[in-house]
């Protein structure tokens, strides 16, 4: 781990004033929790202004919403304590279920509502009419904690969304500039290739959040289209590369050396991808597109296998040029200190990704019933055990279970929230029975809370420590559980001590037994979505689908891609699933441009599709990536000669799809028969047409 940089050490300064703030007003105006106004702080406390506003406001309306259900459910079902436990598992379940749907910062609001009804409901359940008490002053004293820590953030040196998405762009621009420069000079894949592929295809993901943000930034505002249009060409990049990088290495395969004008294009391209962070758009790209359609009009009567592939990769290489010249003026207009005006996109041949996402209903609905059936067996342990400190146990267990159920394997996440909420308890104790007996005044009691929590301030911003670390601030708050009065019972403390290890260690021991599944189960059921979209739309069952379909397979990669990085399954390591999305791409242009063709070249692409989905649906049928079959190698190479022969000069998009199914399910096959010498190629198809 790196020493923490002045940005730390100022977001850790920040966090601890706006706690101390917000413990002052709570104690000030006599609340009866207090402490909850300063964990509160360090709930939502983030490096980023805006990301704090945001989790601010979401975390104010979870907790009234869950204080809402608590002061309507806990007296309507306090004499029927087996149903309250349901129905309060039920609600924390399904506002979880609902936060896993939303990918934006706006789940935390039904995730935080889910667990918030039993944090307020269950402690009240013997003095039910306390419950409105209980919940209106938590409601308080969270919103004193998240108005402290937004106006704090947003006072004190704010640090704007807006500047971190500008670093995470270069950055991207960087790693995706260098896969390029790998793929344009032909110097074959490197070691890194792979980890550089699934590194871009994962940070797509986490744009998703930070533009979430951009709506809560002061700064940021006028950028969320921009950054949105954005996020879609970076996205669109990704299959566009590996369909190049297909293209040149198929023109290679036999040992021959790419035409020199060809090579020349790609050196001056690789150039300009590669200062594509630092450097402006400039004039380049519309001087290397004319250069590539100078190429492109090159020899039109060469209807050759390697030609088609030649055609093919100047295609790809066209597109990539149009939307890096895209990518680079949005980042422009979104490194900008003035608003962002009117944007006008130069790529327009294919439509830009939806912002549809691919969701696995039923496995996070698995996710959500396992944290209810947890939740609903520790209420029933508590109610027939009559443990006086039960609901400490359900609570703990709850926000277990609910904090990373929409991870792969939440179990080592859940240890580890065992083990810093032990540390945090020991910490309690110290300040409890060993320093807060000598405090006797409010600048004392800042003086002695300053180490360790400004040591847990500087992790938060880290993000492998920012869950625990987050949870170890919150958790010592709590078990500290200030007032207004120091008073110590050690009895007190060691039970809810015992309450809350045991909810922990119950939520690991459940999730170990209900969620033993790894990577592996997702990575599957992933693939086996994809084999569906792709099985249908071939048929074409989705005509007016296309839209949404290319952002649901685009999504797809970014949850599949990290995925299958981290599996130790020797068939899922085979799957590529870039060349995936590029099948799936060409599936949507043939059945987009189908219509153009006449006669044979339309019922010859239309036999193709059919074979297209008989063979992904023989996949989902027999449960893995069997290989394609040899008739629809055959059905391919029908269909390429019979649109090059009736019409060799059009239909270049429907012959360029062909090539690129071809090239997705056989790589290693052999070129179409008759085809390496393009002047034999015509005898051969007018003889088979005859």
């Amino acid at each position: 781990m790196s020493f923490p940089s002045w940005r730390d050490w100022l977001f850790s300064a920040k966090a601890f004033l706006a706690s101390m703030l917000a413990l002052f007003v709570a104690l000030s105006l006599d609340l009866p929790r207090p402490y909850w106004a300063m964990a509160a702080v360090y709930v939502v406390a983030n490096p980023l202004a805006g990301a704090t506003s945001s989790k601010g406001l979401y975390r104010a309306l979870g907790t009234l919403l869950g204080a809402s259900a608590a002061v309507f459910l806990v007296p309507l079902f306090v004499n029927a304590p087996e149903l309250l436990s349901l129905v309060i598992a039920l609600w924390t379940g399904t506002l979880l279920f609902l936060s896993m749907l939303d990918r934006s910062a706006r789940s935390y609001v039904f995730m935080l509502a889910g667990y918030s009804l039993p944090l307020i409901a269950l402690p009240s359940v013997g003095a039910p009419e306390t419950i409105f008490d209980t919940a209106l002053a938590r409601s308080e004293e969270i919103i004193i904690g998240i108005t402290c820590a937004s106006i704090v953030s947003a006072v004190v040196f704010p640090a704007s969304v807006r500047t971190v998405l500008g670093g995470r762009i270069v950055s991207w621009f960087d790693d995706a500039g260098s896969w390029a420069d790998e793929i344009l000079r032909g110097e074959g894949a490197s070691p890194a290739t792979p980890l550089k592929r699934q590194k871009l295809a994962a940070d797509m993901t986490g744009l998703d959040l930070i533009i979430s943000q951009l709506g809560h930034d002061a700064n940021g505002r006028d950028i969320v289209r921009h950054s949105r249009e954005l996020r879609g060409r970076l996205l669109m990049l990704l299959p566009l590369f590996s369909s190049l990088a297909d293209r040149l290495h198929a023109l290679k395969a036999d040992g021959e050396r790419l035409p020199a004008e060809l090579s020349n294009v790609l050196n001056d391209i690789a150039d300009w991808l590669r200062q594509g962070g630092k450097g402006e758009a400039g004039d380049n790209a519309e001087r290397l597109r004319g250069r590539v359609e100078a190429l492109q009009q090159s020899d039109p009567d060469n209807v050759g296998w390697n030609a088609l592939l030649f055609r093919s990769a100047l295609a790809r290489l066209a597109e990539i040029v149009d939307l890096w010249h895209d990518c680079l003026t949005l980042r422009d207009q979104i490194r900008s200190s003035n608003h962002a005006g009117p944007w006008h996109p130069v790529f327009r041949h294919r439509r830009i990704v939806g912002r549809n996402r691919h969701y696995d209903y039923a496995l996070l609905a698995f996710a959500a019933c396992s944290v209810i059936a947890a939740i609903v067996v520790a209420s029933f342990f508590w109610i027939f055990s009559g443990w006086q400190n039960g609901a400490g146990f359900v609570t703990m267990a709850a926000v277990a279970c609910s904090f990373f159920a929409a991870l792969d394997r939440p179990a080592p996440f859940i240890r580890s929230m065992f083990i810093w909420c032990a540390v945090s308890l020991v910490i309690s104790f110290i300040y409890i029975f060993a320093i807060l007996p000598a405090v006797n005044s409010y600048e004392l009691l800042v003086l002695v809370f300053a180490p360790p929590f400004l040591l847990l301030g500087l992790l938060i911003p880290k993000p492998q420590f920012n869950m625990l670390a987050m949870l170890l601030a919150v958790n010592s708050a709590s078990f500290i559980a200030l007032q207004d009065r120091y008073s110590s019972d050690f009895t007190t403390f060691a039970n809810e001590a015992i309450a809350a290890l045991a909810g922990i260690g119950f939520a690991l021991g459940w999730t170990l037994i209900a969620r033993p599944f790894g990577a592996e189960l997702a990575a599957r059921r992933l693939l086996r979505a994809g084999w569906r979209d792709l099985a249908e739309t071939a048929a074409g069952e989705r005509r007016t689908d296309h839209e949404q379909l290319s952002g649901r397979i685009l999504d797809r990669l970014g949850q599949l891609v990290p995925r299958l990085a981290a599996v130790e399954d020797r068939e899922l390591k085979k799957v590529d699933g870039f060349a995936e999305v590029r099948l799936g791409f060409n599936v949507l242009m043939l059945q987009t441009k189908r219509a153009e063709l006449r006669g044979s070249s339309s019922l010859s692409v239309g036999h193709v599709l059919t074979g297209v989905s008989d063979f992904y649906r023989s996949r989902l049928k027999a449960g893995q990536a069997i290989d394609p079959p040899d008739d629809l190698r055959q059905s391919i190479d029908d269909s390429l000669a019979t649109v090059v022969l009736e019409n060799p000069q059009a239909d270049r998009e429907n012959v360029d799809a062909l090539v690129g199914l071809r090239r997705a399910l056989f790589p290693e096959a052999a070129p179409p028969a008759n085809w390496r010498d393009p002047q034999a190629l015509a005898t051969p198809l007018q003889i088979a047409a005859e």
